[in-house]
């Protein structure tokens, strides 16, 4: 469900670990005091452990949150830890997330702006 979650318009990430026994609350709390944004628009918002195979979701549906919980089997998150901030994924960076790849890829094509005709 989660690797091809396509219901959100953005998608953030909470770089660090984050305590995954808090619930819907306390999730939506640290979005919205502690990121300073808002819990109840059309995002996904994604948390990690410390042991980074296990994740949880938190998504505004309109008239209720879904929370969702993955652990991995084997393997973890490529998850980056450097940061204390909430950082927003594109749609590939989300997907090399699901996949076990690091979101910042460095042989990846970047977007090209800028640019003129002579």
């Amino acid at each position: 469900m989660l690797s091809d979650f396509a219901g959100a318009d953005k998608v953030y990430i909470a770089c660090g670990y984050t305590d995954l026994r808090r619930g819907i609350d306390g999730l939506a709390g640290i979005v919205q005091q502690q990121f300073r944004l808002d819990p109840f628009s059309n995002t996904l918002f994604l948390f990690c452990g410390r042991r980074r195979d296990r994740i949880k979701a938190l998504y505004w549906e309109g008239d209720g949150f879904v929370l969702l919980y993955k652990r991995l089997e084997n393997g973890v998150f490529q998850w980056p830890r450097n940061e204390a901030e909430a950082r927003e994924l594109t749609v590939q960076q989300y997907r090399w997330l699901m996949e076990g790849l690091q979101i910042d890829q460095p042989k990846a094509h970047r977007s090209v702006t800028g640019l003129t005709i002579i």
